[in-house]
């Protein structure tokens, strides 16, 4: 593993920390972080495929 790749991993363990102490800290139940995980991929992949559309009409 090289430094860099070091330091990606020590940055994603602490922000993926940092979201799951918030979500703890809001007690919310697993059904609904499942709902709100869900829709939050259902928008990412929206703007992902809008997008991906936008460049393939342009050519590209």
């Amino acid at each position: 593993m090289s430094g860099d790749t070091a330091v990606d991993l020590i940055w994603f363990v602490g922000a993926f920390t940092l979201v799951i102490s918030a979500l703890v800290a809001r007690r919310i139940k697993l059904a609904d972080g499942v709902k709100m995980a869900l829709a939050w991929a259902a928008i990412f992949g929206v703007v992902f495929l809008a997008i991906w559309a936008f460049q393939m009409a342009r050519g590209g």
